[in-house]
C-alpha cells in the first residue's frame, strides 16, 4: 500500500504541474459546463496519440451500441497523468498497454512474456481499478534507425548501440528519460548512454520527421506505426529483452463494470489483431478521420 499511496501522490503531483501549464479550456479533463458525464456515464480518456485515440475511439462506438452511455476525454496525455486520472475518479476507462503499464507500477519488474506481463499486471493494479480481457493485438515500443545509419555503425540489435551511442542523438517522449522502459532501462539492461537527447511527440509525426531528417539517429517508436514501412527504418532486435509484451487491454474503474460494458469491451479484444492496429493506423497516416476508421472496423466486425 505504500508504494501505491507514493505512486499516486507522485502521480496526482506531475498531474497538477502539466494541468497548470494548460491554457483556459485546453484541459481535456476539464468538464467546464459540459453536464454530459453523468454518474452513470463512463468518461473514456486516451492518451496524446493517435493509437490510443483510436482504441479509446473503438470502446466507446462499442459500448454506445450497447446502451451504455459514454463521455469522451480524449488527448489527456501520458500516462504520467492518465492514471492519476483513472484514480480520483477523472477518468473511468482508458484503453492500456500491459507491459509499459506494469513498468509504470512496478518499475523494478523481471517478466516479459505475455502472459507473466498479464498476471503480474493484475496483481499489481491499483484498488479500485480492473482490467478486462486483453486482445492479441499488441504494440511495442522499439528502437529504429534509417537504413544509411544501420549501415554506417552496422546496427542490428540495440545491443550493437553501446560502442557507438555516444555519437547519437536518441528522440522520444519528454517521460521517457525517467521510465524503466525508456532511457533508464537502455542505461542498466544496455550500457547505453546517448550523446543527446531530443524531446519529441510519443511516436508521433515529431519523432518520424526527426529520425527521417537525420535530427536524431535513434528513436522510439511504436511496432505498428506504418512510418516503418513507409520509410524504410530498421527496427533494432531488442535482443535483452528490455521492453516488456504490450497487449492492448481495457483498464476501468471497478464500479463501472456491468455485464454490458464487459460484454462489449471483451468482444472488442476477441477480434482485435496486430495486423489491425497496423492497417488502422494507415488509414489515419493518410488522413482519415480517427471516429470514421474507429466505426469502420467496428463495423467491418459485426459489432455495431
Amino acid at each position: 500500500m505504500k508504494k501505491k499511496a507514493l505512486l499516486l501522490a507522485t502521480g496526482l503531483a506531475v498531474t497538477a504541474v502539466a494541468l497548470a501549464g494548460c491554457s483556459g479550456g485546453s484541459d481535456p479533463l476539464d468538464a467546464g459546463d459540459d453536464s454530459s458525464a453523468s454518474s452513470s456515464s463512463i468518461v473514456i480518456g486516451s492518451a496524446d496519440f493517435p493509437e490510443s485515440q483510436l482504441l479509446a475511439s473503438i470502446y466507446s462506438q462499442a459500448l454506445s451500441a450497447a446502451g451504455v452511455d459514454v463521455t469522451e476525454r480524449f488527448n489527456v496525455g501520458s500516462r504520467e497523468i492518465t492514471v492519476p486520472a483513472l484514480l480520483d475518479g477523472s477518468l473511468d476507462l482508458m484503453p492500456e498497454y500491459s507491459g509499459a503499464f506494469l513498468s509504470y507500477l512496478e518499475p523494478e519488474t523481471t517478466v516479459v512474456t505475455r502472459d507473466e506481463v498479464l498476471d503480474e499486471l493484475d496483481a499489481k493494479l491499483p484498488e479500485g481499478l480492473a482490467m478486462l480481457e486483453p486482445a492479441d493485438a499488441e504494440d511495442k515500443d522499439v528502437l529504429a534507425v534509417t537504413q544509411a545509419t544501420a549501415d554506417e555503425y552496422g546496427l542490428a540489435n540495440m545491443s550493437d548501440l553501446e560502442p557507438v551511442a555516444g555519437q547519437l542523438a536518441l528522440g522520444a517522449a519528454a517521460e521517457w528519460q525517467t521510465r524503466q522502459n525508456g532511457v533508464l532501462g537502455l542505461q542498466s539492461v544496455y550500457g547505453l548512454t546517448f550523446g543527446e537527447f531530443v524531446p519529441l511527440d510519443a511516436g508521433g509525426p515529431l519523432t518520424v520527421d526527426a529520425l527521417t531528417n537525420g535530427q536524431v539517429q535513434v528513436a522510439n517508436v511504436f511496432s505498428t506505426d506504418p512510418a516503418i514501412s513507409s520509410r524504410g527504418f530498421v527496427v533494432l532486435d531488442d535482443d535483452k529483452g528490455l521492453f516488456l509484451a504490450e497487449s492492448v487491454v481495457p483498464v476501468i474503474n471497478a464500479d463501472k463494470v456491468t455485464p454490458e460494458v464487459s460484454d462489449a469491451l471483451n468482444a472488442v479484444s476477441a477480434i482485435l489483431t496486430t495486423q489491425d492496429l497496423i492497417d488502422l493506423n494507415t488509414q489515419i497516416a493518410d488522413g482519415e478521420d480517427i471516429a470514421a476508421v474507429a466505426l469502420g472496423w467496428l463495423q467491418d466486425n459485426d459489432l455495431v
